[in-house]
C-alpha cells in the first residue's frame, strides 16, 4: 500500500507541474448538486444577527415539474454545502433562466434588513407568443422558505428581458438592473433598470446603456457597492467594432447615476491585452494598497486577439485600484474542461472571499461527457 501511495504522490506531483499553478489549483473541484445545474450565484449573509456568516448558493436546476432554484448553504467557508431550500415558481414549468441572488443592506419597505430576494428571467420555453417576465421571490429565513414578491418587468414582445442584477444605492433605493432585448430593432440589446421603494411596486424602466450601432448587444449587468459609497458597474459588450463580448465598466458616484448611457466605458483587460470572452461576473475581496481588490471571472479566457489561451477555464483577473489599469492573472479554483461560446461552461460563474479574504470560493458550470450541465465549487488562494 505504501508503495502504491508513493506513486500516487509523484503522479500527482508531475500533473501539476505539467499542468501549470492555474490548472493545478483546479484539480480538487466537488459537484455541487446530482442534477442539472447552471448560472451559479453565491453570497454570504451579513445582515441577519443569527446567520451572519453563512455562506448561500443558489443556481438553474431541473426535473420533470420544470426549470427551479435549488438553495444551498455552507456554514464551513464552503468546504461543504447541503441543500436547505427550492424556489419554484409556477412559470418555471415554461422556462427560467440567469437568477440573482441578494440580502437586503436595510429595511425596504416592510422588507426587513437581511430579507433574501431572488429574482430570474421566467417563461423563454412558452413558445411563439412567449412574454417573458422577470419575477422575485423573498425569503425571511435564511432561504429556506420562499414567498412571492413581486414582477418588475414583463416584455411587451417575443424579445426577453434577461439576467436580473439587485442593488440598493446610496439614497435606499432598491434597484433592478437587466438586459433588454424588448426595443430591437433600433438596439439589439440594451441595459435598463427598474426602481422600488418596497420591492412591490416598480417604476417605470429606465436606461443605463444602449450603444450604437444597433447591433451592439450589452448585456449581463453586474454592480458592486465600492468604499466611499461609489459603484462598480460591470457588464459585457457583444459585437462592438470587431470585438465579441468583451468585459466593460463604469463607476457611478452613488448607485443611481451611471453617466451617458451612449459611452461604452472602459474595457478589461490585462498589460498584455489578454480578456475573457462573454459572462463576466466580478466580486470584491479585501487585499491590495486600497484595501480592494475586484475579483474577475469569465467564460473564455483569451489573448488580444480573441485565440483561447492555456489558461482559458483555469484563470482569474485581478485589479487592485476598482478597475483602472491592466489587470493581472490570479489561479482559478475550480478548473472548467474546455468553456465555450456555450450557455453551460464557465457561463457566469460566481465568485466569494472565504477564510478572512485568505482564498476564493468558486462555483462553475461545466458540460460532463453525457451532456449533462452540472455545477461544481472549489477553493483556492485569492492572490
Amino acid at each position: 500500500m505504501r508503495r502504491v501511495l508513493t506513486s500516487l504522490v509523484v503522479l500527482v506531483s508531475l500533473v501539476a507541474t505539467l499542468l501549470g499553478p492555474a490548472q493545478a489549483a483546479a484539480a480538487e473541484r466537488r459537484l455541487l448538486f446530482d442534477g442539472m445545474g447552471s448560472y451559479p450565484r453565491l453570497i454570504r449573509l451579513e445582515h441577519a444577527p443569527a446567520r451572519t456568516g453563512r455562506i448561500l448558493a443558489v443556481m438553474t436546476s431541473q426535473d420533470d415539474s420544470g426549470k427551479y432554484a435549488p438553495v444551498f448553504e455552507s456554514d464551513d467557508e464552503g468546504a461543504t454545502f447541503r441543500q436547505i431550500g427550492e424556489i419554484r415558481d409556477p412559470e418555471g414549468a415554461q422556462g427560467m433562466c440567469c437568477g440573482t441572488l441578494f440580502e437586503l443592506p436595510q429595511r425596504i419597505g416592510k422588507l426587513d434588513e437581511g430579507t433574501l430576494l431572488w429574482a430570474a428571467s421566467y417563461g423563454q420555453e412558452a413558445g411563439p407568443n412567449r412574454r417573458i417576465g422577470i419575477k422575485i421571490w423573498a425569503s425571511r429565513d435564511g432561504g429556506r422558505d420562499w414567498e412571492f414578491l413581486s414582477e418588475a418587468a414583463r416584455s411587451h414582445n417575443h424579445d426577453g428581458v434577461w439576467e436580473p442584477e439587485f442593488v440598493v444605492d446610496r439614497g435606499g433605493t432598491l434597484w433592478l438592473h437587466f438586459a433588454d432585448e424588448t426595443e430591437a430593432p433600433q438596439f439589439a440589446q440594451v441595459l435598463n433598470r427598474v426602481g422600488s421603494v418596497n420591492g412591490l411596486n416598480w417604476g417605470t424602466k429606465q436606461r443605463t446603456l444602449a450603444v450604437p450601432p444597433h447591433l451592439v448587444r450589452p448585456g449581463m449587468p453586474i454592480v458592486r457597492r465600492l468604499p466611499g459609497d461609489r459603484f462598480y458597474f460591470g457588464y459585457e459588450l457583444c459585437n462592438y467594432g470587431d470585438r465579441f463580448c468583451d468585459p466593460y465598466f463604469k463607476i457611478s458616484p452613488d448607485g443611481a447615476n451611471f453617466g451617458d448611457p451612449g459611452e461604452p466605458g472602459t474595457r478589461v483587460a490585462t498589460a498584455d491585452g489578454n480578456y475573457f470572452q462573454h459572462a463576466q461576473t466580478v466580486t470584491l475581496f479585501p487585499g491590495g494598497p486600497t484595501g480592494t481588490r475586484l475579483l474577475m471571472v469569465g467564460q473564455i479566457y483569451a489573448g488580444a486577439h480573441g485565440e483561447p489561451l492555456p489558461g482559458n477555464g483555469a484563470t482569474l483577473l485581478a485589479n487592485d485600484h476598482f478597475g483602472e489599469g491592466p489587470w493581472y492573472e490570479v489561479p482559478a479554483p475550480v478548473r472548467v474542461t474546455q468553456p465555450i461560446d456555450h450557455w453551460c461552461p464557465n457561463y457566469s460563474s460566481t465568485l466569494l472571499p472565504v477564510d478572512d479574504g485568505q482564498n476564493v470560493l468558486q462555483l462553475a458550470a461545466d458540460l460532463e461527457p453525457d451532456g449533462a450541465c452540472r455545477t461544481y465549487f472549489g477553493k483556492g488562494p485569492a492572490s
